[in-house]
């Protein structure tokens, strides 16, 4: 099997939040785990993913920090996941998903899933990205600030320095440390 490219030390922050999120298969868990799954069997129900793929995700999304694993209330011995903070921050991402397929993934009229405002039982207010100012942007109004490469090799020589440092390693050469 290929190993899988990550963009742990990137500097962009899409291609960091696609390595913490991984696949369809996550994003659609987490979607689920909005919508109130909770427990391994009802995710695999709900999905028709298979148990190893599921048990993957699950580990992994786990690993990332957008869900936890809980022992299940009722004292089973299965467990329960249940989104993090941040997997709760990825709800702007998931309406912003729905409300893209709903323009461009289904016909005029075509029946759908609708995602409503709990309180009013109404359709959410769509998306819509703003400057600073308060103006409504689109891409042609904004543009990626990059790194310099410059820049990045401090970014990454920082990130190993720091990987080193968590790994325990303490001894720094005399040539490596000039400079400073």
């Amino acid at each position: 099997m290929v190993a899988r490219t990550r963009f742990d030390a990137d500097p962009c922050p899409v291609a960091r939040s696609v390595n913490a999120i991984g696949d369809w298969w996550s994003l659609l868990i987490v979607r689920d785990a909005f919508d109130g799954s909770r427990r391994f069997g009802e995710f695999q129900r709900s999905l028709g993913i298979a148990k190893n793929i599921l048990a993957a995700r699950l580990r992994a999304l786990e690993k990332a920090g957008v869900l936890r694993g809980v022992p299940a209330p009722d004292g089973g011995s299965h467990r329960e996941y249940l989104l993090t903070d941040k997997g709760r921050a990825l709800f702007p991402v998931i309406v912003a998903l729905r409300q893209w397929g709903e323009d461009q993934c289904f016909t005029p009229g075509e029946d759908h899933s609708r995602l409503l405002d709990r309180r009013t039982s109404r359709p959410l207010r769509r998306l819509q990205i703003r400057a600073a100012d308060g103006r409504p942007v689109g891409p042609e109004d904004t543009v990626v600030e990059k790194l310099q490469e410059t820049e990045r090799a401090e970014t990454e020589r920082g990130e190993k320095g720091k990987a080193e440092q968590e790994r325990g390693a303490t001894e720094v050469s005399a040539e490596e440390g000039e400079g400073c």
